[in-house]
């Protein structure tokens, strides 16, 4: 049998064992895997009903707070079931942390769900009534606030009574409204706490509520049905008065909290609801519970079965170990006989190539069927491709010193060119340098231009302004003259009007001097009997004719007043004339000024565009001038590139011969060997 053969045989065994060691690992880890996921599954559901169990009993807690008016009870109730429900629905449908429930569990988890149902709709209940509780809580308090005060009053008003020597009866009822008091604080405690007795203590409480104000009210008032005498004393008065207000708030808030009470007491009941249900909650969860954790038995079976894959596992790695030692004896026993074959193949190839040493490329290998038969195969196909790298560079190097000659007659040719090209680039580089200079003081004159423009638009501007206040400021002139002269027209209109009164004024007056003479004749004509009217006949004459001279005095002002209001308004209406025609000749300057602006604007936009112009040609100058430097510069180092490959190719003719100096140490065959060695080539290769 073969040493293949052998490792044939040894092999397949060898394979099995590696195929069912496999098997075996792989059935391992993945019953590890399983039980390592289902116990983290497992702790998850154990943690989570653990969970709900806590959660159970945390409601039920939370369910009397809450009804007790406690508010931080509410949002715990309400964030605990919603927990509860995200659990059950994890348990149902599973989660981004755990899976649902198997199927094992379904009827325990189906009647956690039915007690929950009934629990949960308390626990709603208790919510919806939140501000019910707030409120009444908020009531309550008020009503607390004030009873001490009331019992207080009440019994300072005893006081006061049992002092004054007041009655019996209001005694008495003075007193039994302490106990009122008190009692309506009782019974409100008892409405608070709920229970089956909450109901007659809520009308118990109503009832001594408005017995204690009617008791009141006839204490203040007197009350002939109660048989209550109203009480005189001031000071008790007082006190009773102080009892009313605070009766009063008390009344109203006990109103509120009767018309609250049905829906307090369907939280009250819903509280001892969810008490009586958590029981049943309790049990069904514990079963819940108790599933899950039944679960792990059945994962320890499948953990000692995958201990038993592991086993067998070990197993076959110590039966393969075995088989690999027996392998490896036979494979070194094997390789020293091969090793021994290798040498002597290997010493008589030396030998060989001891001439290929020292350049002699005629000599051929032996090939052979032993290792050494691939290495003389290759050395001789070695042999045969330097013999023609050989020729070929013998060839090269003689075509080589041939072209570099050539070549560098061309780059002697060309650097001369790229120092005429250089000085060239530097004349008309200098040239642009200079017209960028020019453009640049050109761009500079523009410049001061345009601001020469600009200033003269500001000034145009400024004259346009002062105009136009000019033509504002005339504009007010004429209508404050046009006004002056529309009142100097009434004053005149005016003065006519009183000319006119003062010639009816002398109509008077002339003809009051008629009366007055005669009633002067008639007054001498009766004698001593007018002699008295006669007086007053001389007085009144005398009046009249000063009357007369006053009115002619006034008309001649009104005279002088009319002509000169004629001038004056002949003189404004010549001065109004003058102010339009300054007006239009203020809007021609204005025009003027305006179309000077324009132009100015113009200019100095155009002075600028120039200005702008000449800027960008003269920066397009300076870069063309750059750009000719960088030319001059890579003229110049394409001068001197070209002179170092002149050099480099002199450098390359002494290289090429020293490339044929190189290889001619090399023995080649003749040239009917050489044919027989390209055929052989040529075979290889194909």
């Amino acid at each position: 049998m073969s040493t293949k053969q052998k490792n044939i045989a040894i092999g397949k065994p060898l394979v099995i064992i590696g195929v069912l060691l496999s098997i075996f690992i792989i059935l391992m880890l993945g019953s590890l895997v399983y039980v390592g996921d289902q116990r983290a599954t497992l702790q998850r559901h154990v943690e989570l009903s653990s969970d709900e169990l806590l959660l159970s009993q945390q409601m039920a807690t939370y369910s009397l707070s809450a009804s007790s008016g406690n508010e931080s009870s509410f949002d715990d109730l309400r964030k605990s079931r919603m927990k509860f429900d995200n659990i059950l629905n994890a348990f149902r449908s599973g989660d981004v942390v755990t899976t649902a429930l198997t199927a094992e569990l379904i009827p325990a988890l189906d009647a956690v769900e039915k007690d929950w149902r009934s629990y949960r709709n308390n626990v709603e209940v208790i919510l919806n009534g939140r501000q019910s509780i707030t409120e009444v809580k908020e009531l309550y308090q008020v009503i607390e606030s004030f009873i001490p005060q009331m019992l207080t009053y009440s019994d300072e008003v005893v006081g006061v009574l049992i002092k004054k020597n007041s009655s019996p009866r209001q005694v008495y009822l003075a007193t039994r409204q302490m106990m009122l008091s008190q009692r309506i604080k009782n019974n409100l405690n008892q409405v608070l706490a709920g229970g089956e007795a909450a109901a007659a203590a809520a009308d118990r409480f109503g009832r001594d509520a408005a017995l204690f104000g009617r008791v009141l009210e006839g204490l203040l008032k007197g009350s002939k049905g109660l048989r209550i005498e109203k009480i005189t004393d001031k000071e008790a008065i007082a006190k009773l008065r102080e009892v009313a207000m605070l009766i009063s708030a008390v009344s109203d808030n006990i109103a509120g909290i009767l018309e609250l009470s049905p829906e307090l007491f369907e939280v009250k009941d819903a509280a001892g609801l969810v008490g009586d249900d958590s029981a049943q909650l309790l049990k069904s969860l514990e079963a819940l519970q108790e599933g899950i954790i039944s679960q792990g038995d059945e994962l320890d079976l499948i953990q000692l079965v995958g201990v038993g894959f592991g086993g067998i596992a070990v197993i076959l790695i110590i039966i393969g170990g075995i088989l690999l030692l027996k392998d490896a004896r036979k494979r070194e026993e094997n390789a020293l006989e091969n090793n021994r074959r290798n040498q002597r193949a290997i010493l008589r190839l030396l030998d060989e190539m001891a001439n290929l040493a020292d350049g002699d490329l005629t000599v051929h290998a032996t090939v052979t069927e032993e290792i050494t038969g691939a290495i003389a195969d290759s050395v001789n196909f070695t042999i045969d491709a330097l013999r023609t790298l050989v020729t070929t560079i013998n060839t090269t190097a003689t075509e080589v010193s041939q072209s570099t000659e050539k070549t560098q007659n061309t780059a002697l040719e060309l650097a001369e060119a790229s120092n005429k090209q250089a000085r060239e680039i530097a004349s008309a580089s200098a040239a642009v340098t200079d017209m960028a200079e020019s453009m640049s003081a050109v761009s500079n004159d523009a410049d001061n231009s345009a601001q020469v423009a600009q200033q003269s638009v500001d000034i145009a501007q400024k004259g346009a302004d002062v105009v136009r206040s000019t033509i504002g400021s005339m504009e007010n002139i004429r209508e404050t003259i046009q006004e002056t002269s529309k009142r100097i027209k009434r004053l005149g209109e005016s003065s006519q009007e009183i000319g006119d009164i003062v010639g009816l004024i002398t109509e008077i007056a002339d003809q009051t001097n008629i009366l007055a003479l005669n009633a002067a004749i008639q007054a001498s004509t009766a004698g001593d009997a007018g002699r008295g009217f006669a007086v007053v006949a001389d007085e009144v004459q005398r009046l009249a004719e000063r009357a007369g001279n006053a009115t002619k005095q006034i008309e001649g002002l009104v005279n002088t007043i009319q002509a000169d209001t004629n001038e004056a308004v002949k003189s404004m209406e010549m001065s109004t004339a003058g102010v339009v025609n300054g007006a239009s000749m203020a809007e021609d300057a204005g025009v003027a000024l305006k179309e000077i602006e324009t132009v100015n604007t113009e200019l100095s936009n155009l002075i600028k565009g120039i200005s702008d112009s000449t800027k960008q040609q003269s920066k397009v100058a300076l870069s063309v001038s750059d750009s000719m430097n960088v030319i001059q510069e890579i003229t110049l180092q394409t001068s001197e590139g070209t002179d170092e490959t002149s050099t480099s190719l002199s450098a390359l003719n002494e290289l090429s011969g020293e490339l044929g100096r190189s290889v001619s140490g090399f023995k080649l065959p003749s040239s009917d060997e050489a044919d027989n060695v390209d055929t052989v080539i040529l075979e290889r290769q194909a």
